[in-house]
């Protein structure tokens, strides 16, 4: 019986390991005994912290992290401000970092942190050469024939590093390092992939990762911005047909019946807004940030053209009589069906645009602040 009860307990012991997902990462830190690591998860688009390490007096450390089965996680290592590794683990990885406070590291046990070890460098020299020629051209003062080298070299260098990234996400689909080399941006405003057609690369890397890592956080996100990125491509595609203004015209009425067309709102910035009345977030949205962000810039050439895809009209009028928004509002009641929404490809309810100089703008907008960001930047 004895043995029996040990064998059971042995059983039970190897069931449990068996059903705890992570991976372990030991790693020294040269020359700095007694110093904190901090161990961090990306989160998509931010970074969740999941652990402080003290390092021993030879400057070791190690830990584990929950990552689940088919579902890898970048984790990151700082020492301070110092990003100090960088590691994509998959369930099960044992991983080995030796790493020095300057962010030079050296990894093993993960060919996928292998791989995003050489797309973070391959893209970090790609950044410091493109800052070194925007010291040079700031130099080259009025000298045109410099200035044009300088430019034609500029473009030489984003095109080559370009050229490499759409070769890299070819030939690695079911890598999730394609990820960031699809992100990469120079800063707010210079993503590498920023072409329309780019669409078609992000498209392909989501629905082969999508094979491989259904439920991951970052494919998920991909997903979303894939799905944005070809309702800009399509919007474009049907720019071809608009030759008075550069977006897709829709005319709708207004509270009191009377149709308004966006391409006669005469102003220098329009937000084209579709909202859903019957939400109780978004009706919140219109009162904590809009109405806020109309104040702070109708002056010096804001509109906003929001379009209501609540089917219930009656319901939409209530909404607009109590809140008393100051900008154009129109529904013409028909909802998901609305010439509109097909028109602007609208999937799902808050979607903003920006309209500016009379072209719609392929702008990604993060938040009511970066939304600010961006309105201060154009008006």
């Amino acid at each position: 019986m004895k043995n029996f009860k040990t064998a059971a307990l042995a059983a039970i012991a190897l069931f449990a390991a068996s059903c705890v997902q992570n991976a372990r990462i030991s790693g020294t830190l040269e020359n700095a005994p007694g110093k904190d690591v901090v161990v961090k998860l990306l989160d998509v688009n931010r970074y969740s912290v999941l652990d402080t390490l003290t390092t021993d007096a030879r400057g070791r450390f190690s830990c584990k992290v929950e990552v689940e089965k088919a579902q890898p996680e970048f984790i990151y290592l700082f020492y301070g401000d110092t990003k100090i590794a960088s590691l994509l683990l998959e369930s099960g990885d044992r991983v080995s970092v030796t790493a020095d406070t300057l962010g030079n590291y050296s990894v093993e046990g993960s060919e996928e942190s292998l791989r995003l070890k050489e797309v973070e460098q391959r893209f970090a020299d790609f950044a410091n050469r493109m800052v070194e020629l925007s010291e040079e051209y700031d130099a080259a003062g009025q000298s045109k024939s410099q200035l044009a080298s300088v430019r034609s070299e500029i473009s030489s260098v984003f095109v080559k590093h370009y050229r490499e990234s759409v070769k890299y996400v070819t030939c690695n689909p079911k890598s999730l390092t394609c990820i960031p080399v699809l992100y990469e941006s120079l800063n707010e405003y210079s993503p590498v992939f920023s072409q329309p057609t780019d669409a078609l690369h992000f498209r392909s890397v989501c629905d082969s990762l999508k094979t491989v890592y259904p439920e991951s956080r970052y494919v998920k996100a991909l997903e979303k911005e894939t799905a944005r990125r070809e309702n800009l491509l399509a919007l474009g595609m049907r720019l071809s047909d608009a030759d008075a203004v550069g977006f897709p015209e829709i005319e709708l009425p207004d509270m009191n019946g009377k149709k308004v067309k966006l391409s006669e709102v005469k102003s220098n910035v329009v937000l084209l807004h579709f909202w859903d009345a019957a939400e109780a977030t978004q009706k919140l949205l219109n009162i904590e940030a809009l109405s806020e962000i109309y104040n702070e810039f109708h002056g010096r050439g804001l509109e906003i053209y929001s379009v209501c895809v609540t089917p219930d009209k009656s319901l939409w009028a209530s909404v607009m009589k109590a809140q008393k928004l100051p900008w154009i509002n129109v529904n013409d009641g028909l909802g998901v069906n609305s010439p509109a929404v097909r028109l602007y490809n609208v999937t799902s309810a808050p979607t903003t645009y920006i309209i500016a100089g009379g072209s719609l703008k392929d702008t990604r907008i993060s938040g009511a602040e970066g939304l600010r960001r961006e309105l201060a930047k154009l008006l």
